[in-house]
């Protein structure tokens, strides 16, 4: 769903890549999917089971793969997974884990039944 590039101004104080941007690019990508999933504008409404494996590093290539798992009359769970390689490396390795809800809203920001 995305791919993207760690870069220093995504550390925190001591140097390694700031958990909080991870999770807004792993936001992202399941934002992407829900989008087009529920045909329209979604909004994250939980973020459930996140689990960090091992830390990303500064030029890393950071891969996110999502993917719906259950659809409710309003609302979808989407599963995403993020993958790190070294820029100099051809290995990825699972860095992070986490399920990711989203509720299909209106122009009113309401909720709507999901297509």
């Amino acid at each position: 769903m995305l791919r993207a590039i760690a870069m220093p101004s995504d550390t925190n104080p001591e140097g390694d890549i700031f958990g909080g941007w991870l999770l807004s690019q792993m936001d992202l990508a399941a934002a992407s999917i829900a989008f087009h999933r529920a045909a329209g504008r979604c909004a994250t409404i939980a973020i459930d089971g996140m689990t960090f494996i091992s830390p990303v590093f500064v030029g890393d290539e950071v891969s996110l793969f999502a993917k719906v798992v259950h659809t409710g009359r309003t609302s979808l769970k989407v599963g995403v997974e993020a993958w790190r390689r070294r820029r100099d490396g051809e290995q990825a390795h699972k860095v992070t884990e986490g399920m990711f809800t989203f509720v299909a809203i209106d122009e009113h920001r309401k909720p709507r039944p999901l297509p």
